[in-house]
């Protein structure tokens, strides 16, 4: 351990944190670097920048969100700007944050229920956009003004999975809903959809025209990305909370028992290895210079090669 900084004295911070359910908890959202700082956000709206030898930089506080089970989208950055999700009970939000100071750069109130999920960057026609899932919008806004471009109503529910983009489409899902594909633009489309096997927490991920989906009752999915057809489904004992990630020509997914499930990018069905970590997961993972970070409930892992 380096080092461990307590998270306090934030003007506008509550008194008592605010209730969460006990698998969401105050830090559920992932922090996220600019290769010079980490920014983390809480349950309790406290959000908070420390360089990388642990000290603070600045700390500010979003609003105590009116979550029902706690929040939990997490932050993303490009170049000098911090992008907090803050979809609650009592309406949205989408703010950009300047990396050096926390000063709002934008904010822009969105008209939608509260979500779970997170943001994602995609470049779309040469302009980066930040694509958003709620209920009951997937929707794309502009990284520079926060301006929304486009949106299409077609999800509903408690939405905890993210966006996910690839061949030129966003796809987005939610379960108890169904699985869009979406072609953005001014007039925006879903080009398909379908509504066998659906995600609840986990997001999906697309590689090589291929669609990845992991569904919270152990059934992980391939399906054309550009069409919707169904490739293969391989059954679990557990589900899948954590999202998949693509590396190295293999889909990484691991349930919520710890064993990671290793696939091929392919339409048929190649199961590579699906080791057991020995702790629950519902943390994704991390990968970062041929080496696997894993967050299981007790202990924190780094695996690869020597």
């Amino acid at each position: 351990m380096l080092w461990q900084k307590e998270v306090n004295n934030i003007e506008g911070s509550p008194a008592a944190p605010p209730k969460t359910t006990s698998d969401t908890g105050l830090s559920a959202p992932t922090m996220t670097t600019d290769g010079e700082a980490v920014y983390a956000i809480f349950g309790t709206g406290d959000l908070i920048a420390f360089d990388f030898s642990g000290n603070r930089i600045w700390a500010r506080n979003m609003g105590v969100p009116d979550n029902h089970y706690g929040h939990s989208s997490s932050l993303i950055y490009h170049e000098n700007k911090l992008i907090i999700l803050y979809d609650t009970n009592r309406g949205g939000k989408i703010s950009a944050l300047n990396t050096a100071d926390g000063v709002t750069i934008w904010e822009v109130i969105r008209k939608n229920k509260i979500s779970w999920s997170s943001p994602i960057l995609a470049e779309i026609d040469g302009k980066m956009q930040i694509l958003t899932t709620t209920d009951p919008f997937i929707a794309g806004h502009d990284l520079e003004s926060g301006e929304q471009l486009w949106s299409v109503e077609c999800l509903m529910g408690e939405v905890g999975a993210s966006a996910s983009y690839g061949q030129g489409l966003v796809f987005g899902s939610n379960e108890y809903a169904r699985l869009v594909a979406i072609r953005p633009g001014e007039n925006p489309e879903i080009v398909w959809e379908n509504d066998e096997y659906l995600p609840e927490v986990a997001s999906p991920v697309e590689s090589e025209g291929l669609l990845f989906i992991g569904t919270s009752y152990g059934v992980f999915v391939c399906y054309d990305a550009l069409t919707g057809e169904k490739y293969w489904e391989h059954e679990g004992y557990e589900g899948y909370y954590a999202s998949p990630i693509v590396a190295d020509g293999k889909v990484y997914a691991v349930d919520m028992g710890g064993i990671m499930h290793i696939f091929e990018v392919n339409k048929e069905l190649r199961v590579i290895g699906e080791p057991k970590l020995g702790e629950k997961v519902v943390a994704s993972p991390a990968f970062a210079d041929g080496m696997i970070y894993l967050k299981g409930d007790k202990s924190l892992f780094c695996i690869g090669n020597k």
